[in-house]
């Protein structure tokens, strides 16, 4: 399913301009999050990020249209779906500046969610290819993407679910796909904002709840041998919610932590009071 142009499609063929910088330039922007009983998960969340990274890159964008979007693609179908949010900076004349009087194009795909997404395990190997803080695109959810592509293809090809990225200075970053947390006794730590991870909506709800199950939280520097010391390992991300870490480049790491359940509790209640009584997982269900 499409939201394109104003209209909410079943197909999701529609004409593109090919002169769309979004297209050839991959000058844009998408948010990714998963709706359920008809009601987006965290929108405000997702679409304060959006406008705040289209104005670091200069291009307009009210968060009202936005807004509409998501909640038009989100009720069409009141089954669990994923939606990708998508802006483009609009057409352009060929070369790199951007023209004046761009107008942006906005669109966006729904496609089922899948229960089993929620709240699993997976396997990463540390990645080639490096977090850079000052490239914009490392802090941001752009349409260049090529970096979190090529490692998780990596990842794959040697037989891992993910890829952990480190930063230039040889830092754990992020993964893939996904923010990082590691446990230590009676706290989290995770990397800090410095330009080189993205501010994951769903890291940021970690964060803000964490106190409330009595867990303090860090935000710094993560050194690799950090996490296979740990306590517990887990990734943060809007359509997977908590991922838990079983090995990193082979060793194996604790995924047996009351605190990662109780988080799961605590994701799969705001879910349940958000989105009219959805249940995420059925072993969090109420007792």
């Amino acid at each position: 399913m499409l939201w394109y142009d104003g209209q909410v499609l079943e197909s999701n063929s529609v004409s593109f301009d090919l002169s769309d910088r979004g297209l050839v330039l991959g000058d844009g922007l998408f948010e990714t999050l998963p709706a359920f009983n008809g009601i987006p998960f965290l929108l405000k969340a997702h679409v304060d990020r959006m406008v705040v990274a289209a104005e670091r890159i200069g291009m307009e964008m009210a968060r009202e249209p936005l807004e509409s979007v998501l909640l038009q693609l989100a009720s069409a179908d009141k089954t669990a779906c994923v939606i990708r949010l998508s802006v483009t900076r609009g057409t352009g004349p060929r070369g790199l500046l951007p023209p004046k009087d761009a107008k942006p194009l906005i669109f966006a795909t729904r496609s089922p969610w899948q229960r089993h997404l929620a709240f699993g395990e997976a396997t990463l190997v540390t990645s080639t290819i490096r977090r850079n803080a000052t490239s914009p695109a490392s802090s941001m959810k752009t349409l260049s993407y090529l970096d979190n592509v090529l490692a998780f293809q990596e990842a794959q090809s040697k037989g891992a679910d993910d890829a952990l990225l480190l930063s230039l200075d040889g830092n754990a970053a992020c993964t893939s796909m996904a923010n990082l947390f590691v446990l230590k006794e009676n706290q989290l730590f995770t990397p800090s904002l410095d330009g080189n991870i993205l501010p994951g909506i769903v890291r940021q709800f970690v964060i803000d709840h964490a106190a409330s199950i009595g867990i303090q939280v860090v935000e710094r520097g993560l050194h690799i041998d950090e996490i296979v010391r740990s306590d517990g390992v887990f990734a943060t991300n809007s359509v997977r919610f908590l991922t838990q870490i079983s090995t990193l480049d082979g060793a194996t790491i604790n995924t047996d932590h009351q605190i990662i359940g109780r988080l799961f509790e605590v994701i799969a209640t705001a879910v349940r009071v958000a989105c009219d009584g959805f249940e995420i997982h059925p072993a969090l269900m109420p007792r």
